[in-house]
């Protein structure tokens, strides 16, 4: 089996910042405070975080904030949005300054765009779906904030977006996905609500989109790709059926997807590579305790030592056992 070539990942990484003018970095222009996230939370796992200058990461996610409302835009000057405000929340829990932030007025922000029925609309143009219930609720736990939402009819709307295979959709009816499903799931642990999940059923439903390269997929019938390395794997640790999918072929199949000669890993072997995917599957490695990885909180999708520092106000060690588990 191949290795993973964790220099070169993080050589990668560091180099993205440098290419502000090429096609990759122009489409990812509107969502940069998410590639920031994917980017810093992946140097974390592999223990080069320190590469980075805190300040100037935390000076630029500081220049994304809305002072006038308390939401974060994905650049500086782009509207804000519930996707953005938890990716900025959570790079700076990263780096344990979540102190810069005025966590009244961001999480007013997020309790405000809390909708009648509970669910969350992703900024103040109404979208509607169950991306953006994680988002908040994930939020507001990092702020300890969860008390400005109702909790309740949250927890209520997203167990009506279940549907009759297990899964969950981005809203009522909608069709199950594995991407929305650890949405439902990350949301659900977080407030203690896992009861509401038929384990079996849902866990049946994500051991089949292992494919017979290894790799996962978010659908039937549909390919397999690295990103749902994560998706579907925290999904499973989350209602502990994780043992049912076969980790050793996973993990080739995420090693398979590496350029191993200038680093990143792409969504399916021989792509192009890029820091979505980059992260997701180094991210999904250390979920299968990959060796030489930091344990990652398959709710929070933080590392556990950065969940630990959040919620018990210390470090207590790379463990691999989760807050919210």
């Amino acid at each position: 089996m191949d290795e993973l070539e964790s220099d070169k990942h993080v050589k990668y990484i560091l180099s993205i910042e440098k290419k502000k003018d090429d096609v990759e970095a122009l489409l990812m222009e509107h969502l940069r405070i998410n590639g920031a996230y994917w980017g810093l939370t992946t140097l974390d796992i592999l223990h080069k975080i320190s590469a980075v200058d805190p300040e100037e990461v935390i000076s630029w996610v500081m220049k994304c904030y809305h002072e006038d409302c308390g939401g974060f835009g994905g650049n500086i000057g782009h509207d804000p949005h519930l996707l953005y405000t938890l990716s900025a929340v959570q790079i700076l829990a990263l780096f344990d300054r979540i102190d810069v932030l005025d966590a009244e007025k961001v999480s007013i922000y997020v309790a405000g765009l809390q909708n009648e029925d509970g669910s969350f609309s992703g900024d103040m143009w109404g979208e509607i779906d169950t991306r953006f219930s994680y988002c908040a609720i994930c939020c507001l736990s990092i702020l300890h904030c969860l008390n400005k939402i109702n909790v309740e009819k949250a927890v209520n709307y997203i167990v009506s977006c279940k549907n009759l295979d297990g899964g969950f959709g981005c809203t009522p009816g909608g069709e199950s996905h594995a991407g929305q499903i650890f949405c439902c799931i990350g949301a659900l642990a977080i407030t203690g609500s896992l009861h509401h999940v038929d384990r079996d059923l849902l866990g049946w439903w994500l051991c089949e989109r292992q494919c017979k390269n290894g790799g996962l997929n978010g659908r039937p019938e549909k390919d397999a790709d690295v990103c749902y390395s994560w998706w579907v794997l925290s999904s499973l640790i989350m209602i502990d059926r994780v043992h049912w999918i076969d980790k050793d072929k996973l993990t080739r199949f995420i090693l398979n997807c590496q350029d191993k000669e200038n680093g990143g890993i792409s969504d399916k072997p021989n792509y192009a590579v890029d820091v979505f995917h980059t992260y997701f599957g180094v991210a999904g490695l250390s979920l299968m305790e990959y060796p030489g990885l930091k344990s990652i909180d398959p709710a929070y999708a933080l590392p556990v030592d950065v969940v630990n520092r959040i919620f018990f106000g210390k470090l207590i060690g790379d463990q691999s056992s989760s807050k919210v588990l």
